[in-house]
């Protein structure tokens, strides 16, 4: 029997907390995967001893903190740069005497 490419989906609820109302809120996001791809990821789940959902969000979340801190370590790194180093050193020779011709 030929292939059909069907996929399967699968519904993932995402729990974020709310600073305001001091209670999480949920978001429903929908997640297509092909057939095997959901098999393996229901035994991964299941040993690891929770759900797809909760699978899927805390890797989610990794990925946002992995990227929150990038950014600001590129931020850190980028007003080092813009401030600039003074390593104690001090230039006797003019710009005209370095560059003789």
């Amino acid at each position: 029997m030929a292939s059909t490419g069907a996929s399967y989906v699968q519904h993932v609820y995402y729990v974020q907390g709310s600073a305001m109302a001091g209670q999480a809120t949920k978001q429903n996001i929908t997640v297509r995967l092909d057939r095997q791809t959901l098999r393996k990821a229901k035994v991964l789940a299941a040993r690891r001893n929770t759900s797809i959902s909760r699978l899927l969000a805390d890797q989610i979340e990794t990925l946002v903190g992995e990227d929150d801190a990038y950014e600001q370590s590129e931020r850190r790194a980028l007003a080092l740069l813009d401030r600039g180093f003074h390593l104690g050193g001090h230039i006797q020779a003019s710009r005209d005497e370095w560059h003789e011709r």
